[in-house]
């Protein structure tokens, strides 16, 4: 399961040959997205839809760091690898 999660996570920050998106992260209209198993599909949809250049993924116990980062897109995951909410920083 580790070993999935891990390779989920590094697929998420493969670029797609497209440039990255301008401006801030903008979470409010990913709401339809919630309750979705996580891959890399959704991470990518959430991110364009976002207009975050950058994506981390957080499942419950993982430590994070706290800096800030405007054009960042955090999954929150639930146990079951679903996702709870997503977050801009």
């Amino acid at each position: 399961m580790r070993i999935a999660l891990l390779a989920l996570a590094l697929a998420a920050c493969a670029t797609t040959g497209e440039a990255p998106p301008q401006g801030r992260c903008d979470a409010a209209g990913l709401a339809e997205l919630v309750g979705r198993p996580a891959s890399a599909e959704l991470g990518a949809e959430a991110m364009r839809r976002s207009g975050s250049a950058r994506l981390r993924w957080i499942r419950p116990g993982d430590v994070v760091t706290m800096d800030y980062s405007a054009q960042r897109l955090n999954i929150h995951l639930d146990a079951e690898g679903h996702v709870d909410h997503f977050a801009c920083g």
